[in-house]
């Protein structure tokens, strides 16, 4: 249930633009409501559990996954959407939707397969995602995917390179990417959940980069300011605290911060630009957004953690082999139709359904299946 009224610049689920095979509107849930639905019990959303984020799960059942970054975005994004008076419901759809095409593998995957796909159209993870709940999913009589609304889709896709919109455009004119051919923007929903996805990674980046050793506390604070105020706020406060109470007070501080900063920057580009539907905030710049002096503390902050995180040695060493399983993996199923499971052995783009089934796949199935059509074990 939305917390507050909505705003006239919201997506009113009575007014959504529908869904691709029309259906009977459900007696007591609203369309957005059922998107959010379909998407929890659908197949791909299950698997988000058993992909990574930058762990590899087998290195530990504490770091985040696929599934509760997708949770955490999810919270961010209800929390802030609340305040804005735009359709919690969509907001969550779309957040708990965004990551479903994502690899095994976590980025690794996504370059691995984009690589190998180059002569077949390339891969894009949230062009994935569209894929995955507009045709993959095969759990309804009357039709392939999850049959969602118009407005949740356009929130999937975050991302959208040329080429794949021209053809998107063309089978779905003015549809959900005619924006990225136009330079318009999706929803107030759309824009929110893109700007928590930002704010839900950074935090959990740190966290599980502390615990995990590969980074340090007082390493972050001496070369990231956003870190060091709320670390100093922290610690004059409480004193004496050490260990994983003093990381998660900081994390929970700087989170709140930036939670607040959105709420306020959005606040005032809407007062400015007074947007009197969606349809009208699809016309205007980007209005969800962190404050400058905000924009540039979480870009220094996501510079150290590309350096020092995500191009850690040990974390590049995991990368070398997960991008060798899926180089594997890929090459056999082109070579070898007959290794698919039926339903994408008979696809006639054989080279798109390899793509299709390497990225549904769990980092440990993935593995598996490596194993099994080697006979080698690369971690």
């Amino acid at each position: 249930m939305q917390g507050l009224s909505l705003a006239a610049y919201a997506c009113d689920p009575a007014r959504s633009r529908g869904r691709r095979i029309p259906e009977p509107a459900a007696p007591t849930r609203s369309e957005f409501q059922r998107d959010r639905d379909r998407i929890i019990h659908s197949t791909a959303f299950r698997r988000l559990v058993y992909k990574t984020q930058v762990f590899l799960n087998h290195e530990g059942d504490l770091f985040r996954t696929r599934l509760t970054h997708s949770l955490e975005v999810a919270q961010l994004g209800r929390s802030i959407g609340r305040s804005l008076r735009v359709d919690e419901d969509l907001v969550e759809a779309i957040a708990l939707a965004h990551d479903l095409g994502h690899t095994p593998f976590g980025h690794a995957g996504q370059d691995v397969l984009d690589d190998c796909m180059k002569a077949h159209g390339g891969f894009e993870h949230n062009l994935q995602s569209l894929r995955v709940v507009d045709q993959l999913e095969q759990r309804y009589p009357a039709f392939d995917g999850l049959n969602l609304c118009f407005e949740t889709r356009e929130g999937i896709l975050k991302h959208c390179a040329r080429r794949n919109a021209l053809l998107l455009n063309a089978a779905e004119p003015g549809g959900v990417a005619a924006r990225f051919l136009t330079g318009g923007q999706p929803s107030l929903e759309a824009q929110l959940c893109n700007v928590a996805d930002e704010v839900a990674y950074n935090a959990h980046d740190i966290d599980d980069g502390v615990r995990s050793g590969l980074i340090g506390l007082d390493q972050l604070a001496s070369a990231v300011p956003l870190v060091q105020h709320y670390l100093r706020e922290t610690l004059g406060e409480f004193p004496t605290l050490t260990g994983k109470r003093l990381l998660f007070e900081t994390i929970r501080r700087m989170l709140s911060a930036q939670v607040y900063d959105i709420i306020s920057a959005t606040d005032a580009a809407l007062a400015a630009a007074a947007p009197a539907s969606t349809d009208e905030v699809r016309t205007l710049p980007a209005l969800v957004a962190f404050t400058p002096a905000m924009r540039a503390a979480s870009t220094e902050l996501k510079r150290f953690l590309f350096a020092q995180l995500y191009r850690h040695p040990q974390v590049q060493d995991t990368r070398v082999r997960a991008e060798q399983v899926l180089r594997d993996l890929f090459a056999i199923y082109l070579a070898d139709p007959c290794q698919l499971p039926a339903d994408h052995a008979v696809s006639a783009d054989h080279p798109r359904a390899c793509a299709d089934y390497i990225a549904g796949m769990t980092d440990r199935f993935a593995l598996r299946e490596h194993l099994r059509l080697t006979g080698h074990s690369l971690f």
